[in-house]
C-alpha cells in the first residue's frame, strides 16, 4: 500500500471515529437530555457538565480525547509524515464538529484536538491539561481556557518535540476558528461561565 493510500484511509478512519458523539451517547446511556437540545446546545464535555454533572462530563471528555488520540497514534506507528499526521488529527476533529452519524451537528473539537496532541508525549499532555485546568479555574470560562491553551500548544510542542510543531499548529488554528463566536461573546462580556448542575435537595 502506498503512503498516499495509507494517509487517505487514515483520514477517512479518523473522520469516522470523530463522528461518534460521546456526549450524545453518554447522555442517552445515563438518561440525560440530548446535549444538542439543552444548555448551550453544544455536544461536548462542558455542556454535559452543566446538564449531567461531573461524572458524565468526565466520561465524555475521556472518550472525546480517545477518538483523537487513537487515529493519530496509529498513524504515527505507521510512519506517516508529520504534516499528514496533522491532516489526520484535523479529520478526527472535523468528525467531532460535523459528525456524519449525528446529523452533522457536533461540538467544538477541543478535547479531540488535545487528545490528538497527547500521543506526542506525556510531558506535552500534562502541559496541555494543566494549562486548561488552571486557566479554567482562574477565568471560569471554558472557551477562554481552550483558546489560550490552543495558543500555547505549538509553543509547548516546539519546546518539547519540534518535529510536531506544524501539525499541532494546524490543530490549534482549527480550535481558534471554531471558537470565533465565543471570542465575540467574550469581547462583549456575554459568554457564559462554567457551572455544575446542582443536585436537587432531598425533602
Amino acid at each position: 500500500m502506498s503512503p498516499l493510500t495509507q494517509t487517505l484511509l487514515m483520514i477517512l478512519a479518523a473522520y469516522l471515529a470523530g463522528s461518534i458523539s460521546s456526549a450524545v451517547l453518554v447522555c442517552r446511556m445515563r438518561g440525560l437530555p440530548d446535549p444538542r437540545l439543552q444548555g448551550s446546545g453544544n455536544p461536548g464535555a462542558t455542556n454535559v457538565l452543566r446538564i449531567g454533572g461531573a461524572s458524565s462530563a468526565a466520561m465524555v471528555l475521556f472518550f472525546d480525547m480517545l477518538k483523537g488520540a487513537v487515529p493519530s497514534y496509529l498513524a504515527y506507528l505507521m510512519g506517516i509524515d508529520a504534516v499528514s499526521l496533522g491532516l489526520i488529527a484535523i479529520a478526527a476533529c472535523l468528525g467531532h464538529i460535523y459528525p456524519v452519524f449525528f446529523g452533522f451537528k457536533g461540538g467544538k473539537g477541543v478535547a479531540t484536538a488535545f487528545g490528538a496532541m497527547a500521543p506526542i508525549g506525556d510531558d506535552l499532555a500534562i502541559c496541555l491539561m494543566a494549562s486548561w485546568v488552571i486557566l479554567l479555574l482562574i477565568s471560569r470560562y471554558s472557551s477562554l481556557a481552550a483558546i489560550l491553551t490552543a495558543l500555547l500548544a505549538p509553543l509547548y510542542t516546539w519546546w518539547l518535540d519540534d518535529r510536531f510543531t506544524i501539525p499541532v499548529a494546524m490543530l490549534s488554528t482549527l480550535i481558534i476558528i471554531r471558537h470565533k463566536d465565543n471570542i465575540q461573546r467574550l469581547l462583549k462580556g456575554e459568554e457564559s461561565k462554567v457551572s455544575r448542575k446542582k443536585r436537587p435537595k432531598k425533602s
